[in-house]
């Protein structure tokens, strides 16, 4: 399996930070969290926090009016990813290319065979019919997946999951929802509220890409309380720190912060989106979440190219690295109005427009 390496991570991100670069690689919100000062002292880091990070659990009970017996927190999503395939001893895993590698290193590591569902350039990297889908399952287990899609951005339509958990009652779906709270259909086009209530449905959700808490670990897998409690018989205890619980409380007052991400993101989209129309060196795909992919025509090589837009002080994904996606392709997220504008100007001076000419 090409890229499983442990370090080679595709969460993007500058090496020691990058001061005074604008880090476009990072798929995260662009606005800080307003949290408040929280000490160490005031966490009682002499006491051990919750077995099974409660305060985590209350959160999603609160904010998305969970059933708490559905919800597992976890220490970051990337837990959850790895737990599943181990704890459910899935044997063949199918998995939609180009994804988030992890699903694929998380089910070799327990053993599983992974069978990839392609996904091409040629039709938007958008996922194919149920048909082509039923087929692809055929001998597997489970269908290992993201909604949206990283690093297409493209959408696994909620109804298409339901019709194939309802085709397949003996086949497992896990949804990664990592990026779903940027997304225009928030919530309606997510299985959080439905997961509880069916057999073969798991989401894994991240609390990390949304309010910007990389470097606190939290997540939650949602799942039926019987899958919930399997799931447990696997799971190492206190693996969600007080610091973390301690934030998670917080999450719960932050209405207005999630309201101004959605309006920045969506803005930023339509922003990004119309200022690279007409460029055929420049094809962007996705954007329903807070990033872009990008193909760039063929005389643009993405080292090359991230590298003058390094010369700049802006880092973008290489997407190389990424098994099955061919090509020329690098991604960048959505970050402010005045920093997607520097992006923007220098992918633009780049790139010649339809007739040819510079910007």
């Amino acid at each position: 399996m090409r890229g499983a390496h442990l370090l080679d991570h595709q969460h993007g991100g500058l090496p020691g930070g990058g001061e005074g670069w604008l880090d476009f690689s990072v798929n995260l919100s662009p606005l800080p969290l307003p949290l408040p000062e929280i000490s160490i002292a005031a966490c009682n880091p002499g006491a051990y926090p919750s077995v099974d990070g409660r305060e985590v659990r209350v959160f999603y009970r609160e904010r998305f009016g969970l059933d708490a017996s559905c919800v597992m927190p976890l220490n970051g999503a990337i837990e959850g990813i790895y737990l599943l395939p181990r704890a459910l001893g899935l044997k063949r895993v199918l998995i939609p290319q180009p994804s988030f590698f992890d699903y694929a290193r998380a089910c070799a590591l327990a053993g599983g065979e992974v069978v990839g569902l392609p996904l091409d350039a040629a039709s938007g990297f958008g996922f194919p019919d149920i048909g082509e889908v039923s087929t692809a399952l055929q001998g597997c287990d489970a269908l290992f997946t993201a909604n949206p899609n990283n690093p297409t951005g493209t959408m696994f339509p909620k109804e298409l999951v339901l019709e194939l958990a309802g085709r397949f009652p003996k086949k497992l779906f896990i949804v990664d929802e990592a990026f779903i709270q940027f997304t225009e259909g928030f919530p309606g086009n997510s299985l959080m509220a439905l997961a509880g209530s069916l057999e073969n449905v798991v989401v894994v959700h991240s609390l990390t890409k949304f309010y910007a808490l990389a470097g606190l670990r939290l997540g939650a897998v949602i799942a039926n309380s019987g899958m919930i409690g399997r799931l447990y018989g696997h799971k190492e205890p206190w693996t969600v720190n007080a610091v973390a619980e301690s934030v998670a409380r917080c999450l719960l007052q932050c209405g207005p912060y999630e309201e101004a991400v959605v309006s920045l993101v969506r803005a930023g989209r339509r922003f990004i989106a119309e200022a690279i129309a007409g460029r055929p060196a420049i094809r962007l795909f996705g954007g329903s979440a807070n990033f872009f992919l990008a193909e760039l025509s063929p005389e643009f090589e993405p080292g090359a190219v991230a590298g003058q837009l390094a010369m700049r002080r802006l880092y973008v994904r290489d997407c190389r690295n990424f098994a099955a996606l061919d090509g020329n392709f690098i991604r960048f997220s959505i970050r402010r109005p005045e920093e997607n504008l520097r992006l923007v100007e220098a992918l633009v001076e780049m790139a010649p427009t339809a007739g040819g000419s510079g910007a």
